[in-house]
């Protein structure tokens, strides 16, 4: 399944900075505005603990995480709706993405140019909000609080009118990147199921609410018209029971229909 996030914010705000941290992928992060012209896509492993125990637990010779697409889009200004500052290109760039994270800098630093010559998280907000409703863009949005170990953090009294939930994060510390990258998953609506063998455990990502037929068009279309049933064990009755054969005699492995709703952490086996 291929949803993306894209990453946004005004100019010298840190986006490209926490892209590059991400995704480990050198995009343009100098000191000045508009650096980055082109969005840049990057795919980040979601960290999930239990993918590695499954395959522990089956000796597989393959382990694949589940992953978030991130997408590091130039910054926007006051004005973009109307083509300020490229501004019909980068929105064009934000409508193309399933979800957003706005980056929003909280963090002094004289060496550091902000693109209104003052740190005002709030202000800020309110200038790439009141852009992207004027485009007409209405997505699911989490606010990435950029913060510095190495410099000033400005007062935090302005978090609590905050219009959404939010995660304070330090791209160059690496502070809070793993909650980042589990929340923007969680932002997409998304969940996990898992298949594991010898060959290969592998992260499975599905919307929330998937029936097991259309959870299984993430391995291969056919499994939705020629889906029979499946095997299903919870993840951690699978790991308490140490093996498939002991779940099975412990009675936690169930055979479902077509109807089932696929949960977070199933194991499954689909047989078609």
């Amino acid at each position: 399944m291929s949803l993306s996030i894209g990453i946004v914010g005004l100019p010298n705000v840190g986006k490209s900075t926490l892209f590059n941290v991400l995704t480990k992928k050198s995009v343009p992060a100098e000191n000045y505005p508009f650096c980055t012209i082109d969005p840049s896509v990057g795919i980040v492993p979601v960290p999930d603990e239990r993918v590695q125990k499954l395959s522990e637990l089956s000796k597989s010779k393959k382990t694949i995480p589940a992953v978030v697409e991130f997408v590091d889009i130039a910054g926007l200004v006051a004005g973009a709706s109307e083509g300020a500052g490229l501004g019909n290109k980068f929105l064009s760039h934000i409508r193309e993405v399933d979800a957003i994270i706005e980056v929003v800098r909280i963090f002094e630093d004289k060496d550091m140019i902000h693109v209104h010559d003052k740190v005002d998280p709030l202000f800020d907000i309110e200038v790439i909000n009141f852009e992207l409703e004027q485009a007409g863009i209405k997505k699911p949005t989490l606010y990435v609080l950029n913060t510095s170990e190495a410099v000033d953090n400005i007062n935090k009294d302005f978090i609590s009118k905050l219009p959404g939930p939010y995660l304070e994060v330090d791209p160059l510390f690496g502070t809070g990147l793993d909650n980042l990258i589990k929340e923007s998953y969680k932002l997409l609506n998304l969940e996990t199921f898992f298949t594991t063998g010898e060959d290969e455990t592998r992260a499975w990502t599905i919307k929330k609410g998937s029936t097991a037929p259309i959870a299984g068009t993430a391995i291969h279309t056919d499994f939705k018209d020629k889906f029979i049933r499946a095997e299903v064990v919870a993840y951690d009755k699978l790991l308490e029971a140490g093996s498939y054969a002991v779940a099975r005699e412990h009675g936690s492995v169930r055979t479902e229909g077509k109807e089932y709703i696929v949960k977070d952490g199933d194991v499954i086996e689909f047989k078609i």
